[in-house]
């Protein structure tokens, strides 16, 4: 049967797009934690013990998305959370709002500020390495941004969509979202994206700009055990 590549993203991201970052185990695959807490089976189901204790260290939780393998003693499997995976599929009317730049390592320590405060525990210090990000300043401060993380020759992940508390009801989510889901398809790929599905208010900014439910899909923890050797 053939699959959709979104149905196993994080896998095909890290085996293509990504393939240069990947810390890999025949059929399991991860970003490095200074990157993304994030790793992948090609497979359900797949034994991946061997993998597993290669490529996670003992106490740390990673997450996968889609697809598990067969966990082993000393591991907790924790979920599934279910994800609304969104995609956009056609351009859409863009929304004026105050000038977008590009985000580089000279403000990644504005980056990890923001994401620190309101996107925690899946933006980590290299997480940028990923594609590119963009933000709004507003008086010296990050104000808002979004970025890309995971995707293939066709598709792109939109990711890291936040405004800082302080900066709330001016649309400038929508501004970066419509712009940004615009450009990725002049450079023609398909915008996607991942939201919980409790997020009512994220899921309505999304419909409102383009975006449509392509499936739900399980969000998982994995955690292995201090002490398991």
């Amino acid at each position: 049967m053939t699959t959709h590549p979104l149905d196993n993203p994080l896998w095909e991201s890290l085996t293509r797009r990504h393939a240069a970052l990947a810390c890999r185990h025949g059929d399991v695959a991860r970003y490095p934690a200074e990157v993304a807490p994030f790793l992948a089976v090609a497979t359900d189901g797949v034994d991946a013990a061997a993998a597993l204790h290669a490529l996670v260290a003992p106490a740390e939780s990673v997450y996968l998305l889609g697809r598990t393998p067969s966990v082993p003693a000393g591991w907790r499997l924790e979920g599934p959370v279910w994800l609304a995976q969104m995609v956009c599929r056609a351009r859409v009317a863009e929304v004026d709002g105050p000038a977008i730049i590009a985000l580089t390592e000279t403000h990644r320590a504005d980056v990890l500020g923001l994401t620190a405060l309101v996107y925690p525990h899946y933006f980590r210090p290299r997480t940028m390495d990923l594609g590119r990000y963009f933000g709004i300043y507003e008086d010296g401060r990050l104000a808002a941004m979004i970025g890309e993380r995971m995707g293939t020759d066709d598709w792109q992940e939109i990711s890291a969509v936040c405004t800082h508390p302080d900066f709330h009801g001016r649309g400038y989510a929508r501004h970066l979202l419509t712009w940004l889901s615009n450009d990725v398809h002049e450079r023609g790929r398909t915008p996607f994206l991942h939201v919980s599905q409790d997020n009512h208010r994220a899921i309505r900014l999304y419909e409102q700009n383009g975006y449509g439910d392509r499936r739900e899909i399980a969000f998982w923890s994995l955690r292995r055990n201090e002490g398991v050797a």
